[in-house]
């Protein structure tokens, strides 16, 4: 839900306003329906034997005609439920790259800060869940602690975004930048960029001389905006796009707005085991073919978030 750039991240630091209306109630609707039981609903590609690029595929993949995504099904507009179906940005590009390869993209939903360990115990074979694409994910790093923790992932970037600041409508704390959030209640997602920007301003107010700011974690993005909502966090951190979406959609655009400029903005990328080289290639030129014929335009334009399109498919480019 959070960069989950709020890129959302969990090995490092990883979603502008969109077509359509989804309240935060809404979404935490859909998250207490199952958002978080693995029971997320599936986008499918009608891929045919004709398709162009079928023939990069790995053998098995191509024979299936299947590639199961891992993602955090609740962070609109990136990726969501609706009538009881992934929707969202990442949904119609995996149908878009689809259509290329000749597959069906798959998306299974489970927790962020699960989906690398799913995707490196083959439960999935590629994340597409406004996953940041950064270093230490790359290298199997724990960003919290500097420690490997596995093998890595590699990236292809498909996205670009920042973190925003979410505020209450009319900012009624006067919140302008992290510095204005030292000795604050803050709610975000965990295991997301947000989360590590937030840690990293924490330490950064002590320093100064101020009270470090209170954390507020949760499994979903939805329930750290209900805080926000009720006034018992005065910020969450996350996305440009959801940032902006939820500013726009909730109560009628009512509840909240975004405040100050993105931070650290960098690639979301689709992660893809170290180990499954030949599939990494084959969507790197599945999204280089539907940039080139606009299919990728297209889509971005649907969802209003044209200025986080990337010109290149670029493989490991996040910092």
């Amino acid at each position: 839900m959070t960069a989950r750039t709020t890129r959302r991240t969990k090995a490092a630091p990883s979603r502008i306003a969109a077509v359509g209306a989804i309240a935060v109630a809404g979404a935490l609707v859909l998250t207490g329906c199952g958002d978080q039981t693995d029971k997320g609903g599936d986008t499918s590609s009608s891929g045919t034997a004709s398709a162009p690029l079928a023939d990069k595929l790995p053998a098995d993949i191509k024979k299936a005609g299947v590639v199961k995504v891992g993602s955090d099904i609740a962070y609109p507009p990136v990726e969501f439920i609706q009538n009881g179906k992934a929707v969202g940005i990442d949904p119609d590009i995996a149908d878009a790259l689809g259509k290329q390869l000749g597959i069906k993209f798959e998306f299974e939903n489970g927790k962020f800060d699960n989906l690398i360990v799913g995707l490196q115990a083959k439960r999935f074979q590629v994340l597409m869940s406004a996953m940041s694409d950064t270093k230490d994910r790359q290298s199997g790093v724990d960003s919290a602690t500097g420690k490997k923790v596995g093998n890595g992932v590699d990236f292809v970037d498909y996205f670009t975004a920042g973190t925003s600041i979410l505020v209450q409508k009319g900012n009624p704390k006067g919140i302008k930048s992290l510095d204005d959030l030292c000795g604050k209640v803050v709610a975000l997602q965990k295991g997301t960029t947000s989360e590590g920007i937030a840690k990293a301003q924490s330490t950064k107010c002590t320093k100064d001389g101020k009270k470090a700011i209170t954390l507020q974690t949760f499994d979903t993005d939805p329930e750290a905006l209900l805080r926000l909502k009720q006034g018992a966090s005065v910020a969450d951190l996350n996305d440009f796009p959801v940032a902006a979406y939820n500013a726009k959609t909730s109560g009628g655009g009512k509840d909240f707005e975004v405040v100050g400029e993105q931070i650290e903005a960098g690639p979301y990328g689709i992660a893809v085991g170290k180990e499954n080289t030949q599939l990494r290639d084959a969507i790197q030129a599945a999204l280089t073919a539907i940039i080139k014929n606009g299919d990728y335009q297209k889509i971005l334009e649907k969802w209003n978030v044209t200025q986080g399109a990337v010109t290149e498919a670029k493989t490991n480019g996040g910092s």
